[in-house]
């Protein structure tokens, strides 16, 4: 099918979290990533919903997180997204090694269409990738970044999927998404979006037709969100899914994107989000992730919000759990 507007990269993807200090350290401290937005989720305002990425919270650089509290831990499996990457500059690979091994963080090298992959966890176990990409460093890197400039994450790279059949998920993608079948490695199916100099333009598919469904909870992906530039693509979309059968959300507005909502045909939750307006909405972009920031709609319960949440440890704080090895 051949459309005027085509998915340009992954927007951010969504994690679910149990312990709120050890994700905020990991993120920032370890990974270098900045904290954009500090606000709730907007179903559930009781739960923070912390958003990382560039210093500006760029499209295609963001990693956020449902916070809940001692949540049951979750299994990978299929009908998920079972691991996340970032993209890093081409000669990296050795410095975050030793980083890691100074953290006591597992991670093992392999080889991925030609790239050298990192794969290791974060404190919580959620599957996590660096992959060395041949793109010019982001200009976009955060001051107080604990990485040089040389080394740091610049962005997310991709997501993978795990399904046990491709035929009806490649059709959403190929024929109604857009995007192009870029490679395959055995049972590994890669696919690229619009902009292949964007952020997180790659989109890989693994299947296992004996793979057990996985199971919500910390530690897993809750949902891959992709990009669009307006709303009026985003009106686009949602007419063109569900014309193609797919049961779809209305849009809802989620303050710094507008959104909809869809299962794939694999399983997998998938979104449609705006670029605009970002997250400077309402606060200064010096100031990002400072403050907590509530919709309009929980500002009268602020102060019942505000005592239920677990307190952020300062930004300085660094967890028993990860602190540096000697």
């Amino acid at each position: 099918m051949n459309t005027n507007f085509k998915i340009s990269g992954i927007h951010h993807i969504t994690a679910i979290a149990s312990a709120t200090t050890e994700n905020l350290v990991f993120y920032e401290k370890v990974l270098g990533l900045r904290l954009v937005k500090k606000t709730v989720n907007f179903d559930d305002p009781y739960t923070y919903h912390l958003y990382y990425g560039d210093l500006q919270g760029s499209p295609g650089t963001l990693l956020t997180f449902f916070l809940w509290k001692n949540s049951p831990r979750g299994k990978t499996g299929a009908e998920m997204v079972n691991s996340i990457a970032f993209s890093i500059p081409t000669g990296a690979i050795g410095y975050w090694q030793k980083r890691f091994n100074r953290y006591g963080i597992e991670a093992r090298e392999s080889q991925r269409f030609g790239d050298r992959v990192i794969q290791f966890q974060d404190p919580h176990g959620l599957p996590l990738e660096l992959i060395t990409t041949a793109v010019a460093h982001s200009n976009s890197i955060s001051k107080d970044s604990p990485i040089p400039t040389d080394h740091c994450i610049i962005g997310l790279h991709s997501a993978t999927a795990l399904l046990n059949s491709l035929e009806s998920t490649q059709f959403l993608l190929m024929d109604l998404m857009e995007m192009m079948s870029r490679d395959q490695e055995g049972n590994r199916y890669r696919f690229t979006m619009k902009n292949d100099d964007a952020f997180g333009h790659f989109f890989d598919v693994v299947i296992d037709p004996r793979a057990e469904n996985g199971r919500q909870g910390g530690s897993t992906v809750h949902h891959i969100a992709f990009r669009t530039p307006t709303n009026d693509e985003q009106q686009d979309w949602r007419r063109l899914l569900i014309y193609s059968g797919f049961s779809v959300t209305p849009i809802i507005d989620r303050k710094y994107f507008k959104s909809i909502y869809f299962h794939e045909p694999g399983g997998v939750l998938f979104e449609i989000a705006t670029d605009p307006p970002g997250f400077a909405v309402d606060e200064a972009y010096e100031s990002l992730g400072h403050d907590l920031k509530l919709p309009e709609q929980y500002e009268p319960m602020r102060a019942a919000i505000e005592r239920r949440l677990p307190r952020l440890q300062p930004s300085g704080f660094i967890h028993e759990s990860i602190r540096p090895q000697n």
